[in-house]
């Protein structure tokens, strides 16, 4: 009869310890985002994402994103202010992987949890980011396959972030495997912008006479390099890239010589982010700080099923 009782009385204690536990957690009352460009509607989708998942988890929450323009000293005083201000989390999207660094260590200094999203950031507590290996992959293997292992390619490059830095080594990765295809140029930087991949576009038109085909490291460069095809009339031009975004949807329902993305998913990865962010501020470290999303790709045959960016969840 005794051990009943200790049973039930150990047993009761337990229960009343669980509400007590559960005040302990802490609760995200402030959100720092630094991001690359919010002139780019990937970084806009992914500010809208942390900032859904992070109101759905406290609607009194405080979420700052902020542009940081690539621009790496830009950045560093973003990230300062977040600490002066006393945010909980900081969710980074970084200029520079390595040099971010000193401000990460800053902010971890402070009891900041440090979250990379789409790129990594030195000294970060946990990454989140989309495969880009497997993305420049499935991109450069489209093109691999509508050449027929045979013509001229462009890569079309981008800001030395890690993740364009990740999709140009999947795309290299995958041309090795067919010597037939001759890569005229590597390293032309399209600014990951409309414009930029425009402006790269029509150098390499005017200087090559021959090009099949084009990688470009994200969707707005394969925009501006359908627009500048079409300015210098040099037609069939495989063009593919890397994002999923709604303009490259409206791009391979149209008339464009685009023809395939490999996705991602800046909303989800958002939220995952903001996810583990919440878990650090509790203590929890993630079993592994670096998450990778899968990409898939989508091509004129099935971007009709495709689900986009702005796709309930």
């Amino acid at each position: 009869m005794n051990k009943k009782l200790l049973a039930l009385a150990a047993f009761t204690a337990a229960a009343l310890c669980v509400p007590a536990a559960q005040a302990q957690q802490k609760q995200l009352k402030s959100i720092g985002i630094t991001l690359g460009s919010l002139g780019n509607p990937f970084f806009v989708t992914l500010a809208k994402g942390a900032e859904a998942k992070a109101k759905q988890l406290n609607p009194g929450v405080k979420v700052t994103a902020l542009s940081a323009d690539y621009d790496l000293n830009k950045q560093f005083s973003q990230i300062d202010g977040f600490i002066s201000s006393g945010v909980d989390l900081i969710l980074i999207n970084a200029a520079d992987a390595k040099a971010i660094e000193p401000a990460v260590q800053r902010a971890r200094k402070a009891g900041i949890a440090v979250v990379a999203v789409d790129v990594a950031a030195a000294g970060a507590d946990a990454t989140v980011q989309t495969n880009n290996v497997q993305a420049g992959e499935l991109a450069c293997g489209y093109i691999a396959e509508r050449l027929k292992g045979q013509g001229n390619l462009i890569i079309q490059n981008g800001p030395q972030v890690s993740a364009v830095v990740d999709r140009v080594n999947g795309c290299k990765a995958v041309l090795k495997k067919h010597p037939g295809i001759k890569v005229l140029s590597d390293d032309q930087d399209g600014k990951g912008s409309r414009e930029g991949g425009m402006n790269v576009m029509q150098g390499h038109l005017t200087r090559f006479p021959k090009v099949d085909a084009v990688f470009t490291i994200n969707d707005p460069q394969a925009i501006g390099s359908d627009l500048a095809a079409r300015q210098l009339n040099r037609k069939n031009i495989v063009i593919t890239s890397v994002d999923g975004a709604p303009d490259i949807e409206a791009a391979l329902k149209g008339d464009t010589q685009v023809q395939a993305s490999a996705s991602q998913d800046p909303y989800a990865m958002a939220q995952k982010a903001v996810e583990i962010g919440v878990e650090l501020i509790n203590g929890k470290k993630p079993a592994n700080p670096m998450v990778l999303m899968p990409s898939t790709l989508v091509t004129r045959a099935n971007v009709a099923s495709y689900k986009g960016w702005s796709a309930p969840r």
